[in-house]
Formats: structure tokens, sequence, C-alpha cells
């Protein structure tokens, strides 16, 4: 009867808009919700842990869930919505419920076989694939799985086929879920028969493999396509410009992405358009003229077209956002031509504009007035608005003008790399969520009172501002409670700050390169053992051991310890702890002791560095383990053992570097397959290594071999969080690479005891940008394959028992910058031309049988005579008593070995004739370096 009565009520107030629907979120007395999805609510609930709240989650008011109780009607519970004339549960919001744990394919959620609408975002559902029962939903209009960019805590796996059978979906969300793929044959079907959607928002997910083609039949009711950071490449389809209602299109950060913005008879409800980071080609002043109704307009580095100085933007006057970021624009900005009223967001990084930033006044005639010769210009409204302020990256100076700290709603404030002055002045309002002033010559103090209003402030970068003192900003105890994100690299700063200590949520912290000594804080560790997702403390004086502590830091994934004075051994922990870490960096410390045997199965390590460190044993096997492993660099230690075969399992790996260890032995034999299709950086030196040149090694560097891969693009070895560094030897000097592009690649066995010829198949490395195998025992000749090493810009084969003449193919090397072929035994004529006519006599010194330039010797009719075997002595050097080391040379077959003895005497022991001293020992080999 109760029932009817509500039926009754709904029914008399149906004429009346909004009144009464057939679903609601109800609150009654009266049980609506069936007892078995009472049950499967409960059960799928509980199924999970509950995780750390979402920082993306913090600006909203999402209901808690504590309604959810056993025996009430679940019709009332939050984010629970039942249909009324049934009592189904027909929407489900579970968004920002701090669940943590995998949808298993047998949850009781599907049992849910009603459910319209369905939201779980911003969760962690790390270990989920999107299970293909999503695609049992029959009624399904709204699904929403999407999370945010945190690595490992996301959905994974393909998107499957099953949710094209969701055929009355109106809205789709799978965004942010960078571990997820979507084929292309599955992205043509969810397009086909998905055809009442008007939201696609699959922003973050993997389509690197999608064709862009199958783009052309979206749906012509939709009205937003979100598709940003997508790893699209290709042609973007013209004719979703031309879709009837759609108003929302974003595809930025999309860098292979190219296509063209319609020039002419373009007919849009357009309001919202990013672009930004794609190769999109636009004409900026007819896309301003014919979309005057444009509120957004992100294009941030395209490419323009004709003429495109920012002077069109008087025309927008409902821009409330604009990005122009990444162009070449120069000179002042034309403040004054926005419309400050309705402007929310504003990005003008990285560009060449100059002066100082406007100030403000209510004099209009002063606004426009052409007299007006300061350096700064004038507007006649702050903008109140304004909630994201970004002009990074420019020649801007002068301080920063004082309506900038009572903008009420400015969240994000961005002012670094640039040259701006003066003080840092004390903010007005608790908007600030983000502020970044790196990179500028701000001076004074900063008092821990200019941070007392930003309550909510999350990120903070204050680095490499060498005149700002922070003394008192790090010696405060009661500010930033609700710091997510602190960098002070470059600080000048004495001690790890100390209102760090109530810094629960810490997420990302680098206080690189400053003074900071002692030993690592406990508490530090115990504030971020929850949150703690970035911890850098490198460059600095701490002593002491590492913690054990630091493997409870259950969300680290990087952490760079290096360049300190840490002793003691590395905390065995860390081994099993790579199950979470990404980057672990601890190289340039006194660790000693042996490297953690064990890594975890689940190993998820992309970059590991010890280099310079007192560590012993060998090599732990259980390396094998991270098979995401891109670069290891254990040298400098005293790490002993053959070389570790093992690690041809490590398809991933891009650098390799063992140098100045103990290893020994012969590196591998003629049946063994080196598998590294992609190394690019090897280092050997400085060990024991014998017997030849391991031919099959060489064979199989992939990535050596493509001499045109990654042209035209600088991309460096790393992630959006941490990138990676390398020290090489480059032309002959230790060169740290503060970062490393994919491209460049090198070889260095020198300092072993190979022996046997130069494999040929080393001429087949094409992109080889330096190779160096001196100091070995090397025979043979040089191989004229070579000879096609083009992009080789150093070579040093000296100090080797090389014979025959230089092969004219190198002459070809016009990359070559740097050559060392000294204290060998070639011959003949040096090439001419080119590069060659550079190199100087330390590039040759020590071959008796070379002539012509630069050399004194000139080649004549008895030009290259090679040395007899018999007027060498090949072996080591004579040692007399006092340790004096001197190469015999017989002077002839006739004359006997006592006159010869004889006359060695007299001239070591007179230094006369100076121009047999000058043959007999030479001066001493230096290595040329040609910048």
């Amino acid at each position: 009867m109760e029932r009817l009565v509500l039926l009754l009520i709904c029914f008399l107030f149906l004429s009346q808009p909004n009144n009464c629907s057939s679903s609601l979120s109800f609150n009654s007395s009266t049980p609506l919700c069936h007892s078995h999805q009472s049950s499967a609510l409960l059960h799928f609930r509980s199924s999970f842990s509950g995780g750390l709240p979402d920082p993306d989650c913090d600006y909203y008011s999402y209901p808690p869930k504590n309604s959810w109780k056993m025996g009430t009607d679940c019709c009332g519970w939050d984010g629970v919505t039942c249909d009324t004339m049934t009592g189904h549960v027909i929407g489900l919001d579970l968004s920002c419920s701090r669940l943590q744990g995998p949808i298993h394919p047998n949850t009781t959620l599907f049992s849910l076989r009603h459910l319209q609408r369905l939201n779980l975002a911003y969760n962690d559902f790390h270990g989920s694939t999107i299970s293909s029962k999503f695609g049992g939903f029959a009624n399904m209009t709204h699904l929403n799985l999407s999370y945010s960019f945190v690595p490992g805590s996301s959905f994974a796996g393909n998107v499957p086929s099953e949710i094209s059978h969701l055929s009355k979906l109106v809205s789709l969300d799978l965004s942010g879920n960078i571990d997820v793929r979507i084929e292309t044959p599955n992205l043509k079907r969810l397009i086909q028969n998905l055809t009442h959607l008007t939201e696609l928002v699959l922003y973050g997910i993997d389509m690197s493999s999608v064709s862009t083609n199958c783009l052309t039949n979206l749906s012509s009711s939709l009205t937003s396509l979100r598709l940003s950071y997508c790893q699209l490449k290709g042609k973007f389809p013209d004719n979703i410009f031309h879709l009837p209602n759609l108003q929302m299109l974003r595809v930025a950060y999309n860098y292979h992405l190219t296509g063209s913005l319609p020039t002419y008879n373009w007919s849009t409800p357009l309001k919202f358009l990013a672009l930004t980071e794609t190769k999109f080609s636009i004409d900026l002043p007819y896309l301003i003229s014919n979309l005057k109704s444009l509120k957004e307009l992100r294009v941030g580095g395209c490419n323009f077209i004709g003429s495109s100085y920012p002077t069109f933007l008087s025309n927008l006057t409902q821009l409330t956002s604009l990005d122009l970021s990444y162009h070449n624009f120069g000179g002042q900005f034309p403040w004054s031509l926005l419309n400050f009223e309705v402007l929310t967001f504003l990005d003008l990084s990285y560009n060449n504009f100059i002066g100082q930033l406007p100030e403000v006044t209510t004099n209009l005639s002063q606004i426009f007035s052409s007299n007006n010769s300061s350096n700064s210009q004038l507007v006649n409204k702050i903008p109140s608005n304004l909630e994201y302020l970004s002009l990074s990256g420019n020649l801007l100076n002068g301080t920063i003008p004082s309506w900038v700290y009572t903008i009420p709603s400015l969240g994000y404030l961005h002012l670094d790399h640039n040259q701006f002055t003066g003080h840092i002045g004390e903010f007005q309002h608790n908007s600030l969520v983000s502020l970044n002033v790196s990179c500028n010559n701000f001076t004074g103090n900063v008092e821990s009172e200019i941070f007392s209003k930003l309550k909510r402030l999350q990120s903070l970068d204050m680095s490499n501002n060498p005149h700002l003192s922070l003394h008192s900003f790090t010696s405060a105890t009661n500010i930033l409670s609700k710091i997510h994100s602190l960098q002070l690299s470059s600080s000048n700063i004495t001690e790890i700050p100390q209102f760090l200590r109530t810094a629960e949520n810490i997420e990302y912290l680098d206080l690189s390169n400053n003074h900071i000594k002692g030993n690592i804080p406990s508490w530090v560790i115990e504030v971020g053992k929850d949150s703690l997702f970035y911890f850098s403390v490198s460059r600095n004086n701490l002593t002491g051991h590492i913690p054990f502590l630091i493997c409870n830091l259950s969300s680290l994934r990087y952490l760079d310890f290096s360049y300190n004075h840490l002793n003691n051994m590395i905390p065995p922990c860390l081994g099993k702890f790579s199950d979470n870490l990404i980057d672990l960096n601890l190289q340039s410390n006194n660790l000693n002791g042996t490297v953690p045997t064990t890594f975890a199965k689940g190993c998820h390590l992309r970059s590991l560095k010890l280099n310079g460190n007192q560590l012993e044993g060998a090599l732990p096997q259980s390396l094998v383990h991270c098979r995401n492993l891109e670069v290891l660099d254990f040298g400098n230690n005293k790490i002993n053992g053959t070389f570790p075969c093992w690690l041809e399992t490590l398809s991933k790996l891009c650098v390799l570097i063992l140098r100045s260890n103990n290893f020994h032995g012969a590196i591998g034999n003629s049946k063994t397959k080196f598998l590294f299709p992609n190394l690019r950086i090897v280092d050997l030196s400085h060990n024991e290594f014998h017997g030849l040149l391991p031919t099959n090694f060489f064979m199989y560097l992939k990535a050596m071999m493509n001499a045109n891969a990654d042209k035209g693009e600088l991309k460096y070895m790393g992630d959006s969080y941490y990138q990676d560094s390398v020290t090489v030897v480059m032309k002959g000097h230790f060169i740290e690479l503060v970062k490393i592009q994919s491209l460049f690649t090198t070889i260095d066995f020198s300092n072993n005891n190979f022996k046997g010829e130069i494999p040929k198949v080393i001429g087949e490395l094409r992109s080889l940008k330096g190779l160096n195998l001196s100091h070995n025992n090397l025979t043979g000749c040089m191989p004229q394959s070579l000879g096609n090493l083009t992009n080789l810009e150093w070579l040093d084969l000296s100090s080797n028992k090389l014979t025959g003449e230089i092969p004219i193919q190198l002459v070809d090397l016009t990359m070559l910058a740097f050559l060392n072929l000294s204290e060998n035994y070639l011959f003949g004529h040096i090439p001419q031309g080119k590069q060659f006519n550079t190199f100087m006599n330390d590039s040759y010194y020590g071959n008796l049988g070379l002539c012509g330039f630069p050399m004194t010797k000139a080649c004549g009719n008895d030009e290259g005579q090679r040395p007899s075997p018999s007027s060498t002595i090949q072996e080591d050097d004579f040692e007399f008593e006092n340790g004096f080391h001197w190469k015999v040379v017989l002077l002839g077959y006739g004359c006997g070995f006592m006159f010869g003895l004889g006359l060695g005497y007299l001239v070591f022991s007179s230094g006369k004739p100076k121009w047999l001293v000058n043959i007999v020992y030479g001066g001493r080999h230096n290595k040329l370096q040609r910048s």
C-alpha cells in the first residue's frame, strides 16, 4: 500500500518539472532496495582495503560513504540511486572513495544488472584489467572508470571489445589509466556500435597503435571528444572539425599527431579547443576571426602559419582560457587586449616576452598613451577571476606587482625561469595551490609569515634562487601542513625543513644540491611512509648509514641519495623493495658490502645506479627479474666475477656500465648470442677481461645499427619525474651527461686484455658516436669497415699491437673530431683530407712506420716500410732494478748485442745525442682533444 501511495504522489506531480522523476536518490523509511542488491553493494565495497585520499579529490565535496550499513535501505546510501518504480539500483557513484585493490571478474558489482550510471573514478584499482563483464550492463548510459596519472595505481591491459556492447552509452570516460591500451579493431567496433555517444574521454589511454582513420566515423551526436596524452600519431581526420554538435575538442600532448585546421568555410559550434604540443598547422588569424565564441584556446607548441602575433586576441571577448606557450613570440605582450573580467587561465610560458608585468590603473588615457615609455604596461582592471597564470621561461624582469598577491581566486602561479628580482611578497588569500618561482634572481629573507595564509598550498618550488635566504623558512614548524610537493634544490639550505614534520601528505621532495649535513633523520621517513613518491637529497653532505626504515616508504618510486658521504652497507630490503622502486640512485658515496642479492620477482626498476662506491662480490643474478631495467651503472666498485651474460634477458637495457671493477675472463664464446637490442651505451673498461673481442656481442646491437633512428626528435632517457644522467669517457675526458639523449651511442672496452683482431661487424654500428678499444693487445689490421661509421665523433685504438696501413675509408668520417692511433705498429702514408687534416702528431705517436702530414717523417721511395718484427721488442718492456723502464732498439743485425748495450748506456747516461734520444724515447704520450 505504501508503495502505491508513493507512485500516486509521483503521478500527481508528473506535470511539474523537476518535482519527481523515475530515478531518485531516495531517503525514505520505506525500504525500496532489494536485499540481494544491498548484499551485493556491501560485499563489493568490503572487497577493498582503505586507500590513500587522491589529491584530485581535495577540491570537491564527495559524500562520505559512512551511510552504508547492513539492515538499512540501500536507496538512501551515499552514492546510490534507485528507480522508485522498481527499487532496482540504477546509479552507483563510488568516486573518490579510497577503494584500493583489484576488481575481480566474479565481483558482486556485476550482479547489479539494472545499472545505468556507474562512476568508479579516482580510486586505486591496481592489478585490475577492465573486465569484459563491464560490457554486460545492457542499460548503461554513463560509465566512468577514470583515474589519475599515478603509475601502478590504475587499470591495466586492453580495453575489452565487450564495451562496444553498451549500445545505450551516452558518456564513456576511461581517462587517466596510463597502463591501459586500446587497439584499432576494438576502437573501430566501439565507434561503430556506440551511436548515441555524446561524450568520449580516453585521456591518457595508450593509443599508440591506433590508426587515426578509424576516428572518421565518430557519431554526429558527439559534443565532447578528449584524447589528450594518448600517444596518437599520424594525420588527424579533417571531418571531425565539421561534426555538427562538437563543442569540445581536446587532443593535446600527442606529440606526433599532425593535421590542419580548416582555413575557409568553417562553421562549427566549437567553444573549447586544446591542441597543445601537437604538430597541427594553424592559421591563427583565421581561427580567431572565425571562432569568436571560443572560450578555450590552447595551442601551445603548435605550428602557426601566416601572421600570428597575438594582437588578434582582441576579437576573443569570451575567452576564459588561453595557452600560447612554446612559441617564439617576443617583445612586450599586449596585456590590454585581454578581457580580464572573464579570463581564468593564461599560459604564455616559454616565449621571448620581455619587460615587466603590467601595473593596474583606472586612468584609461594612461593605458593607451603612446608616450608611455615605461618598461611595464598598464591595465585598467585587476584580473580578479584568474585561476591559472604561467609566465615561465621568458625574459621578464622587475618585481612582482602588488596586484598578483591580491587575486582572490589564483590557484596556480608559475613565474619560474625568468629574471624577476626583489622580495617575494605575502599573499592575501588562501586560494594558492601551486607556486613556482624557481630560477630567478629574487633576494632577501623568505619569512615563514609569507606562507601563513596559504593553507591550501600543495606545490612549492623555490629552487635556484642563489640570493634568497631560507633559514627562517626552513626552521618554521607551523606552516604548509598540506604540502604535497616541495622543491628547494640549489637553495643554500643547511637542514631539512622542520615544517615537514607535520606534512603527512608529502609526495615529492627534492632537496638536492644544498649543504645539508648529518644523518638522514628518521622522522622524514615516518612522515612520508604512506605518501612519499619522490625523494632526492643528492649532492649534499649527508653522512652515516641509509636507514633500514627506508623500505617502509610504501609509495616510494624514485630515490636519489647520490653524491653524499653515506657509508656502511646498502639495506638488503631495497632489493625486495624493487617491486615499488622505479629509479634508485646511490652513486658516489662510501657504501660497502655487497649488492642486495634478492631483487623481487615483480621488480619495477627502470634505472639502478650504484657507481662510485666500495661494493664487492658478484652481480646478483636476481636482477633478471627487473625486466623494465634501462640503465644499469655499477662502475667504479670492487665487483668481481665473469661477464654477466644473463643480462641479455633484459631486452630494454640501454645503458650498461661496469667500468673499473674486478671482472675477468672471456666474454662468452663463439656460440654465445648476446641479445641486447636496445643497448646504446656500454662501458666495460678498466677490468681484467681477456680473450677475443666478442663478435656476437656487436652483431646484435640493433640500436646502434640504424643511423637514422630518432633523427629529428630530441628525446631523453627517463620519464616525467626523473631524467637519467651518466658519466662516460668522451674524446679522452670524463664527461657527465646530465641528460642522456636516446641517439647517443658509445662503446668502451679499453684497458683490458683483449687480443686478436677488431671484428669487422663493428662497421655495421652506423649510429655509433664513440669507440674506445685502447690499451689492449689487439693485433691485425684496422678493418676497412670502420669507414662505415659516418656518425663517429671519437675513435681511440691506441696502445695495442695493430699493424698495416690506416684505411683510406676513414677519411669519409666527417664527424670525427678525435682520433688516437698512437702506440701501435701502423705503417704507410697517413690519409689526407677532410678531418684528417686537423689531427696532430699525438694522434699517431709511437707508430714508427707512419709517414706524411702531420709527422715530420716524409714519405719517399722507402715510404711506409713495415717495421720488421725483429726490429722492435714486442714483449713487455725491460725493467731494471731501479725501476727505470726503457725500450731497447737494435741498431742493426751486424752490430752485435754488446755494442748496442754499450751505446744504450752511453745515450741514457749522457742524454746525447739528442736526435737519438728523441727517436728511442720520444715525448710522453698525450691524448689530443679537438673541440
